[in-house]
């Protein structure tokens, strides 16, 4: 155990946070906004939010269970699940984990909650047995998940919606994507182990880090020999069907990940578009760190009469707006934003721009539609509905030889992908 005498002033700052994110604002957002001062403990502040938001519906029914007042102070009940995770974690002693969170109350200038956030969490001490068997028995508490999430998941997976979901509350892994222009995979392999980092080789230019760890430590990373992309992720390039001199459209593309892993598979001409400007211009930067070179364009990829110059592409990447349901370990607040309406919403915009980048796609050419979301809600049935909608489209079986959807795992995140070829020769 360790003890922190910065923990109490950790906890309340995730307690801000935390209950601005349960009024509707996203962990990306609040963690942009640090003050400078915060920046210091920025790892211990991510391992509390995240630690916190994975565990959504346990916190929730522990403080639920135990506390006599009916509705709480939000920020109360806010700093409630933070000191739970952080008693939970292993990190602390019970009696720092009770004592810091009871001296951030009076940082977060709710003084008269001492006595209350004192009983609570030495009351879960004391009733952790008992606790523990009533939350068994608690979907959304056992599962850490909203229960129409857990429903459709089950529905859709009947044999592995328990594995998925418990996939989506743990630590995520760091994978790696080796710049085969610049580095050989087998060799940069080696020059982690001569830096006492361990890692596996997935695929020709994949590896998994066994112990993530900032970027800055990577050997070669300034230089662009390699970047962090889950395995998941990297699949998009190699099922898109690439070959040289094609013109290629990434229709989502920030940050830019995707866009890199094509050019540094062939020689294309890439279009990176997207309808965020501040994340649009995160793509130049991250393709010049890998020597790459793209047409980037701040554009709604659903307007092309704004930004087409009525030239055809021969390969269109749409990295659909989704629920982000695959990658809720790395965005554990989707957990609290998204609701059940939210996926028929998503499936309507992804209708809405496959319908537009079929026009930008040339006749004999490959689309490639790819989510980070695991309902099919927004995946298959979206892409049966395309096809069946649209003359002259249709679905093929992916070049990687695996299946469209993945679940995450202990290796990987969860993704779909769908190849569909327009039918008509250039």
């Amino acid at each position: 155990m360790k003890h922190s005498a910065t923990l109490a002033t950790q906890v309340a700052e995730v307690a801000r946070i935390l209950a601005r994110i349960a009024a509707g604002r996203s962990l990306a957002e609040e963690m942009d906004r640090l003050e400078p001062a915060a920046l210091a403990s920025r790892a211990a502040l991510i391992d509390l939010t995240h630690g916190t938001l994975r565990r959504y519906g346990r916190v929730q029914a522990i403080v639920a269970s135990l506390s006599r007042r009916g509705a709480s102070d939000a920020l109360v009940e806010a700093l409630l699940w933070c000191a739970l995770y952080a008693l939970e974690s292993g990190r602390y002693s019970d009696h720092t984990a009770v004592d810091e969170a009871v001296k951030a109350c009076g940082l977060i200038e709710r003084w008269p909650a001492k006595g209350y956030v004192n009983a609570v969490l030495r009351g879960f001490l004391r009733q952790r047995s008992a606790l523990e068997l009533q939350m068994a028995n608690e979907p959304e508490a056992h599962y850490q998940h909203p229960a129409w999430w857990i429903e459709l998941v089950q529905r859709a997976y009947p044999s592995d919606w328990q594995a998925a979901l418990s996939a989506g509350n743990t630590h995520p892994p760091m994978a790696l994507r080796v710049n085969r222009r610049r580095a050989d995979t087998e060799a940069y392999q080696a020059r982690l182990a001569e830096h006492g980092i361990a890692a596996h080789r997935r695929g020709e230019a994949a590896l998994i880090i066994e112990r993530p760890l900032p970027v800055e430590r990577l050997p070669g990373f300034a230089a662009g020999e390699v970047s962090v992309q889950d395995l998941g992720a990297q699949r998009a390039a190699r099922c898109l069907d690439l070959a040289d001199g094609q013109r290629i459209l990434d229709a989502c593309a920030a940050p830019g990940g995707k866009t890199a892993h094509l050019l540094e598979l062939a020689d294309v001409a890439v279009t990176a578009l997207d309808v965020d400007a501040a994340r649009a211009a995160r793509i130049g930067p991250a393709l010049h760190r890998l020597g790459l070179r793209a047409e980037v364009k701040h554009a709604d990829a659903t307007r092309p009469e704004t930004w087409w110059d009525g030239r055809a592409f021969d390969r269109v990447l749409a990295d659909a707006p989704c629920s982000a349901s695959g990658i809720v370990r790395r965005r554990p607040d989707i957990k609290w934003l998204r609701r059940a309406s939210d996926i028929a919403q998503f499936a309507h915009q992804q209708h809405t721009l496959l319908n537009a980048l079929w026009r930008v796609l040339a006749p004999g050419g490959k689309l490639l539609y790819a989510t980070c979301s695991i309902f099919p809600e927004e995946n298959d049935v979206v892409v049966a509905n395309f096809v069946e909608s649209q003359t002259g489209a249709r679905q093929l079986p992916l070049p990687d030889g695996a299946r469209a959807q993945w679940l995450p795992d202990s290796e990987h995140d969860g993704f779909y992908y769908a190849l569909i070829e327009k039918a008509g020769v250039r």
